[in-house]
Formats: C-alpha cells, structure tokens, sequence
C-alpha cells in the first residue's frame, strides 16, 4: 500500500457536511468527456462557456483535418491537468465532485482507444496497403474541409462539386485502365479499398457515437452508467500503473477536501467567486463600568462562539423549511495575485492530506490578523440547486489595540454553463413530402457525417502518442490556477430563483455572528451599547442587500 498521504485508509469513511446531493453540476461536467460527433460538439463551443475571469483558450493545429472534438479535447486536458506527473496544485470544486469527472473522462478515453484500435486495423488494411488511393481522398477531403470553413458559402459548394467530379471521373477510368494484370488490379484497388474501408469505419463509428450519446444524455438525466476505469484497479502489487492511477484519483479528493484557499484580488476567493457583499462592526472595547475592566480574551473564542451558534441556523423556531445543513469551516486564505499562474499549498508538520491543522487554524486567527501572513475566514457554505448555486458566507475578526472589528462577506458561485447541460440533438433535416409538398417531415441523419469518419481514422494512427496530435491537430488550454468548477460557473444574477437565495442568507447569517459576538464580549465584561447600535445600523442596511461588487471597490 502507498503511504505517501494520498491514500484510502481502513475504517468508516465519514461523508463531508452537506455534500449530499451535489450531482448536476458534477454531470454536467463530466457530459462533456462523452461530447462525440454533431455540431454542438466543435471544440469552439467551450471558448463560448468560459467565466469572466477564468477563460478556456484553444490553440490551433496544423492540420485542419485532425482537429479534435470537445469531448477529446475535454479529455485530454482535464486527463493532463489533473493526473499528468507533477501536477500543479487544484483549486477546489465546490459544488461538485472533481474525481467523478475525471473518472468519467478516463472512461470516455478508453471508449476511444478501443474504437480506435479498430479504426487502426481497417487504416492498415485498407490505407496503408493502398497509400496512393488512401492519399488522393485526404488530399480531396482536406481541399473540401479547407473550402469549407472560409465564410464564403459559394467556395463551400466548389469543394463538395470538387469532391463529387474527381469521384466520378476516377470511377470513369476504372473501366477503362491502359494496365492490365498485377498493376492494373492495384490501382482498381487503390480507389476501391479506402472507400470500402470509410464505408467499415463509418458503421463503427455510427455505434460508438451512440454509445457516447447514450451516457451523454443519462448523466444529464440523471440516470447515466457509471465511470468503468479497470486500469485504475489494481490486480497484484507489481501492477505500478494502475497503483498510481488510484492513487492520484484518491489524491484529487483529498486536495479537495482541503481547508485552504487562495484570494486572487478582484477575482475573488478562487473556488467560490467574487465577494458580492461585505457588512462590518466596529467598536471601541470599553469595560461595562469605570472601576471594572475587561476579562481578557481573543479573536478565536469570538469565532468558536459564532461558530456554535451557525450550527443552529438550521433548527429554526417555525416547521417551515428553512435551512437546509450547512458545511461549516474555518478556512485558512492566502493572498496571491490576479494574474497568478500557479498557486502554492504549505506542506510540512502544520498539514496533513492538504489539511492545515487545528493548532495552526488557532494560531492564525489569533495572532496574524495584520501585515503579512495567511489571514483566518469562518465560513459557513451553502451548496444549492444540486450544486448548481454555492453560497459562502466567510466571517473574520480582529483585535486592534481597544476596537473589535467582525467583518461578514458574501461570495456566490453560480451555475455551470448552459453549454455543458444541453442534451444531444439528433441530426435530421426537414424536406418537403412526396404529394403534400407545402408540408415538410424530418427525416433522421447519421449521427456521424463523412466528413468525421474521415477525421476519425485518419487521427486513429496518431492516438498511440498524443503529444504529436496536440501539435498537428490543436488543443484545449486550460485556465491557471485550474479548479474544474469555477472555470465554466456562470452567472446566478440571471435567474431568480438562484439571486433570491443568495440575498436572502444574509441577514439570518449576519445576526447570528451578531448575536454570538454580544454574548462573548457581555461574558467578558464589555459594553455591548456601541456595539447594538452598530449591528441594528447594519440590520436595516441588509434589509436589501444589492449585490455589488465589492472586491474592486466601484461599488
């Protein structure tokens, strides 16, 4: 077994505080691993879904005609990014499940080989022993592609004239070779064989892109298959592949888990989004009385006793609803910059598993709460809509010299892009009926066009090594710092429902730090007058708290 601190340990696995439930924005995510054939599948599609700071770039190849497709592409970037050797370090996935994703795309990956291992066998047979044929139709189905993409429709159609003339003119030479014997049978064949093995990839093709639909749809349903990743599972101790494959799957939920998370400056807590709100209270310590003084005490019983007292918004006085149980944690922040290309975890003895320890929490809120340093955050999370919607409500306070100051900030992480939760659409065309002709019926296509068994076996051969793919046929770029989920979150200010909820944690939340922070300060010999002042101010302040934006200061 490893021990390197990444692994499954024995004993009762303890489920995380309001993870339940948390599947759509996981599903759509991992949708887009089985994304195969069609034209809501152009890789361009997902530049469209990226978030506003965290954009997805595409960089383009050197042969049009290997161009990966978005599922491929999703693949192999995720698959790199979150598995690759020396990895940098993820940002967390609130909301949402990273290593059932990348499961699912190491499935949909495997789906792949498998078709293309065949698609490699029918090139060899049927290209590679007839290479003149097997390069005169690329060069005819690249001319056409090239003609294709330009915004000229007129050159579109030159290219399929093209296509259709050089087809007919080869099949008229046929019959009327000048070589007979060896030769001429082999350039018969050479125009036979590649047509004849497009005709055996194409059926193969048809029956893995509906395979690929049918868990694309069933995990927007709800009801998909599971990932089924066999590399992953180990059969003897001497299989090292598939040990560190299970390893690095079990080391994304560890890091996932993690208690520390990183301010990127207008772009918010990484992770979970822009501060929308900020509310504060600050007031001078004075004792209740000239001759009594103040029972000395410190930022962490503050924030122990407002703890306590989050964990009872649940248990409202009225049976109505209310609250659903919320993830409580005490968060340790590091700033870095907006541009920051990587980010950095502590290691040493204050971690274990990308946990910082309770001792060091302690410490940080007590004693680092000004100049440089990580800063201490209470938070208090709200996963929502199914993982859809992420409210976090973040508290911190400091002591500086006599004034107690108790900052509350919102931060809301919408849904997932519209693109990852659209189904698949059969292709079909609309054409005029036989007698009725001012009345039209759909007529179903093939769910995979000429064009894309070309692309399919002529990108087969490459699949063994894909590095060399990446450079002839483009790749997905991925934001840094990377998190699966906050990359394609969109805005929840558009929908209703989702803006009502966010605006409406804040004042329960706000007067129960309140609350827990009289009771301290009343504990220990302060008077609380300036103090109820100050929070009754900022209760009719939150009567209607607009969203702003509070992290750039424009507000």
């Amino acid at each position: 077994m490893a021990d390197d601190g990444f692994d499954f340990r024995p004993g009762a696995q303890i489920p995380l505080q309001g993870g339940g439930g948390q599947t759509a924005a996981t599903n759509a995510l991992a949708s887009a691993a089985y994304r195969d054939g069609g034209k809501d599948t152009k890789l361009e599609a997902i530049v469209g879904a990226n978030s506003e700071n965290h954009p997805a770039t595409v960089k383009p190849g050197k042969i049009s005609l290997l161009e990966p497709n978005l599922g491929e592409a999703f693949c192999r970037a995720v698959e790199v990014r979150t598995l690759g050797a020396g990895r940098k370090p993820l940002i967390q996935s609130f909301g949402a499940d990273p290593q059932t994703v990348v499961e699912h795309c190491l499935a949909a990956s495997r789906i792949r080989k498998e078709r293309d291992a065949r698609l490699r066998l029918i090139m060899l047979v049927c290209g590679v022993l007839f290479l003149p044929g097997l390069l005169l139709w690329l060069g005819l189905f690249q001319l056409r592609k090239s003609l294709a993409s330009g915004t000229n429709k007129r050159t579109s159609w030159i290219g399929t004239a093209l296509l259709v003339g050089v087809a007919a003119v080869v099949a008229v030479l046929m019959f009327k070779l000048p070589f007979t014997g060896f030769l001429g049978l082999y350039l018969r064949g050479m125009v036979i064989a590649p047509a004849l093995g497009w005709l055996l990839a194409r059926r193969l093709c048809e029956a893995t892109a509906a395979d690929m639909r049918a868990r694309w749809d069933g995990l927007l349903a709800g009801d998909g298959i599971g990932a089924k990743i066999p590399e992953a599972v180990p059969g003897n101790p001497d299989e090292k592949a598939r040990e560190d494959l299970r390893i690095q799957l079990a080391k994304l939920t560890a890091e996932n888990r993690s208690n520390h998370v990183f301010y990127a400056g207008p772009k918010g807590i990484l992770g979970m989004g822009t501060r929308w709100g900020s509310w504060q209270m600050a007031e001078e310590l004075t004792p209740t009385s000239e001759i009594a003084e103040i029972h000395p005490f410190r930022s962490w019983d503050v924030i122990r006793a407002i703890d306590t007292e989050l964990r009872k918004l649940e248990r409202g006085p009225l049976h109505t609803g209310g609250f659903p149980t919320a993830a409580i944690q005490h968060w340790i922040v590091t700033p870095i910059g907006e541009g920051a290309a990587e980010v950095a975890r502590p290691t040493g003895e204050n971690t274990d598993n990308f946990l910082i320890k309770p001792h060091e929490i302690t410490r940080i809120c007590n004693e680092q709460q000004f100049s440089a340093g990580n800063r201490h955050y209470l938070g208090i999370q709200y996963p929502l809509w199914d993982g859809q919607l992420v409210i976090n409500m973040l508290v911190t306070v400091t002591v500086l010299y006599t004034t107690l100051r108790v900052d509350v900030t919102a931060h809301a992480l919408g849904p997932v892009h519209a693109l990852f939760s659209t189904k698949s659409a059969a292709p079909v065309v609309e054409v005029p009926k036989s007698i009725r002709f001012w009345e039209t019926v759909e007529r179903p296509l093939p769910l995979v066009t000429a064009e894309e068994v070309v692309r399919l076996a002529v990108r087969a051969p490459l699949t063994w090594y894909p590095p060399l793919l990446d450079y002839l046929g483009g790749k997905l770029v991925l934001p840094e710092p990377f998190g699966l989920r906050h990359v394609w979150a969109g805005s929840m200010w558009r929908h209703r429902f989702m803006a009502d909820d966010a605006l409406r944690t804040v004042a329960p939340v706000l007067r129960a730090v309140h609350a827990a922070t009289f009771r301290v300060l009343e504990e220990n010999g302060v008077d609380t007058e300036r103090f109820t002042n100050r929070s009754s101010i900022v209760s009719g302040l939150i009567q209607e708290p607009a969203p702003r934006k509070a992290d750039v200061y424009d507000a």
